[in-house]
Parts: C-alpha cells; structure tokens; sequence
C-alpha cells in the first residue's frame, strides 16, 4: 500500500506540479486521521442528540478552535493571498442546511463522512456517492437562484467584531463545548485521547490546506465539479448553464481535476481511508465488518438520500467540513447559524433513519454487523470506490485541457503573491 501511495503522489507530481501534491498530500493525511482514528461529525452529533454522549462535539469544537487560532492571524495578514469560507446567510441557506443535517444521519455519514467511508469500504457510503456527486451538481445549477430569495450580504465575524472576532469564535466554541458538557451523561464528557490527537491533527491539516490553496478545507465544490465533469462527457453543455459560465467555475471545468484543491483533497481522503482499511486487514486477517443488508428499495433510498445530501450541500453552501468546520474557523457567520440549522435536521434524521430502516429490514443506526447476503465485503466495495475515482478522472482527459507542467502554481499559496487560484463551496 505505502509503494502505491508513493507511486500516485509521484505521478501527481510530474503531472501537476508541488502545490498539487502537497494538497493530495494534505487530504491523504485528513484520510488517515478521520479513518484511522475514527474521527467524524455526524456520528458525533448523532451520539450527543441519542446518548447524550458528547465526547465527539467536543472533539470537533476543540479542533475548529485549535484551527481558528492559527487562521484568523493567518488570513488578516495575507488578505491577498488566503480567503475565508464565508456565504450569505438566506432562508434556502437554513432550510438547506437543516436537510442536510437530516439526511446524513439517514446515512450515518457528512460530506466528508462519505468520502471517508466510501474510501474503507462502507458500502452505504458506495452507493450515497454518486448520488452526492449528482446531487452536488444539480444544486450547483440553482444555488444562484435560491440565494436570490431572502438573504443577508456575506458577513464574517471580522466585519462584526474587528479585532475581537477570534476572542468571540473561541467564546462561542466555549459556550457550545459547555452546553455539551452540561448536556452530558456521566463518562460520556471528556474525549478520549485518540479524539485529542485527532482533535489536533485534523487542526494541522487545516492550516496546511488554508496555507498550500490559499482556501479552507472543503468537500463539496469538488464532488459537483466532478458531477459537470461526467455531465459534459454525457452531452450536456454544462458551460452554457448561469453557474457554470461563470468565469472561475468554467476554468475549473476546463482545467484538470489534478489541478482542482477540492478535487485534490477529496481524493487524498479517499486513498488515506482506503490505506486504514487495508492495513487494518493486513493487521487483523480479515475487514472490518460490513454495514448491515438492505433490501433493493433500502439502497434506492440510499442513492436518493445521497442525491438530497449533495443537493442541500451545494445550496447551504457546504457541508459539516466547508461550512460548519471551516466556515466557523475562518469567522462566517455563515459558518454558525449552518451549525444550528444542520444539529436541528439532524434530530429529525435520527427519527427518520430509523423508521425507513426498520422499515427495509435492516437494524438500527450504530449497527456495524454483516448479515448473510448483506453486500460486498469492504476490500470489494473499496475497490468500487476506487473505481468511480478512475472514472471520473477518465472523463476528465476528454473534458479537461492538458496540464502544463511549466504553469504550475507556487509550492503555496502564502508568500506567492498571487491570489487563490481554487473553487469553494461558499463560493456562488
């Protein structure tokens, strides 16, 4: 596994330059830290709202924190260079992000969570997938016109507060950490110390994406790139559309996904989870267990789910990792009221799950038994993943000018002089 892992970032290399193999790099590491150290977002939230387990939040709190810090200095004194994850906040922007919030907990899994999955083999994240990445760029198509409905002008808490806006985020992470705590069973308040080191890691990670792509950590614009990507090879004259016209969207859609930050990560994310899960059969002599069966209309509802998912991602503006974690990193607005609207749907997916679960036979949210006939193991399910993977990148050479290896961006983006070159998902 280590030989092909060297083997892809040397030819990322020699395809596409440093900036873009630091960045597969950085989402490698993301891959390793989320998989091997079983770090996530909604089944936290799942946890804390069910369990009353909140050793999870505090984690993902204790990590935006630890991001922020570094992140505010970072973009108040490189505004040319480094941006924000910031997005007007608008009713379709709430209304969105409360299904989101729902319909990840029908799949147990973020934006990233599906990634993440996907890549060790999870075969509800398989099937969620290509739903998301459908879902992702069909909202892209309408996110403009939904933002046209009742919404405020982008504000970040720099714009507020001034000076004071990282003292009101860390208050803020504060305030909500102990609420979590309050809200707490016995045992069930302090993270682990593998959640610390996760806690932390993915902090560091999050600084190397905001400091190599000049942009905070995101999942989404990346998965609809790659949804007008295989859109344009099926016929469809994706730059004619009002989003995808735009000059920064229609260059990313000219140019190689390798040269695509989102893109780039994503992808690190995938190979990252799939590395923890080899090595864990490697270890053990066996995967871990696969999700439990469902029957042909379960795993419908799935693919559906995945198209709702990728959908009210694009029109919230991201997901739990390009709104709510980067987002509130990097001082949007956004970022919080997403965080509120997001927990609110999440109560109702946990309800939801369970009754359409119950419903296609299949045991309760949490489960991780295989059942006979369940589906494919999770080394053959990975292997699916990864082929999707190759797919799009296949249908990106038809799509996708030639890299010039000659063009290739500065190693970083901080002290380039130059400004983001990449596409987030608060970007409209």
């Amino acid at each position: 596994m280590l030989a092909l892992l060297a083997v892809l970032l040397f030819a990322c290399f020699a395809a596409a330059g440093p900036r873009a193999t630091l960045l597969l790099m950085v989402g490698l590491g993301m891959g390793l830290v989320l998989e091997g150290l079983r770090f996530g977002f909604a089944g936290p939230w799942r946890q804390m709202l069910s369990e009353r387990d909140a050793r999870g939040l505090v984690a993902q709190l204790l990590a935006i924190a630890l991001c922020a810090v570094f992140a505010f200095p970072l973009l108040a004194s490189s505004p040319d260079e480094l941006s924000g994850a910031h997005a007007p906040v608008g009713i379709a922007m709430i209304v969105a992000a409360f299904v989101f919030g729902a319909a990840m907990q029908v799949v147990l899994g973020c934006g990233s969570g599906v990634l993440v999955n996907a890549g060790s083999g999870n075969m509800m994240a398989l099937v969620a997938l290509p739903g998301f990445i459908a879902g992702s760029f069909w909202g892209s198509l309408h996110v403009s016109a939904w933002t046209s409905l009742a919404s405020l002008p982008v504000l970040s808490l720099q714009d507020l507060f001034g000076g004071f806006a990282l003292p009101v985020t860390l208050a803020g992470l504060g305030a909500l950490a102990l609420i979590a705590l309050g809200r707490a069973a016995p045992g069930k308040r302090l993270p682990a110390a593998r959640l610390w080191w996760a806690a932390s890691l993915l902090a560091l990670l999050a600084i190397l994406n905001l400091v190599v792509a000049g942009q905070p950590w995101g999942v989404v614009y990346g998965l609809g790139l790659w949804g007008a990507k295989l859109a344009t090879v099926a016929g469809m004259d994706v730059v004619a559309t009002a989003a995808w016209s735009v000059p920064a969207n229609a260059e990313r859609l000219q140019q190689s996904v390798l040269t695509d930050v989102t893109s780039l990560t994503n992808i690190g994310l995938l190979l990252g989870a799939l590395a923890v899960m080899q090595w864990r059969r490697a270890g053990r002599g066996r995967p871990d267990a696969q999700v439990p069966a469902l029957s042909m209309p379960g795993w419908v509802l799935v693919l559906l789910t995945g198209v709702v998912m990728g959908y009210s991602a694009r029109v919230a503006f991201g997901c739990n990792v390009g709104a709510f974690f980067s987002g509130i990193a990097t001082g949007s607005l956004h970022g919080w009221v997403w965080f509120v609207a997001a927990f609110a749907g999440s109560t109702l997916g946990i309800r939801l799950r369970r009754q359409l679960m119950q419903r296609f036979g299949v045991a309760a949210a949490g489960t991780d038994v295989a059942q006979p006939g369940a589906s494919l193991q999770r080394p053959a399910s990975a292997m699916c993943t990864m082929a999707l993977v190759a797919l799009i990148l296949l249908a990106d050479t038809r799509v996708a000018l030639p890299i010039n290896p000659f063009a290739a961006p500065p190693p970083a983006a901080l002290g380039s002089g130059l400004p983001p070159a990449g596409a987030h998902c608060t970007d409209f």
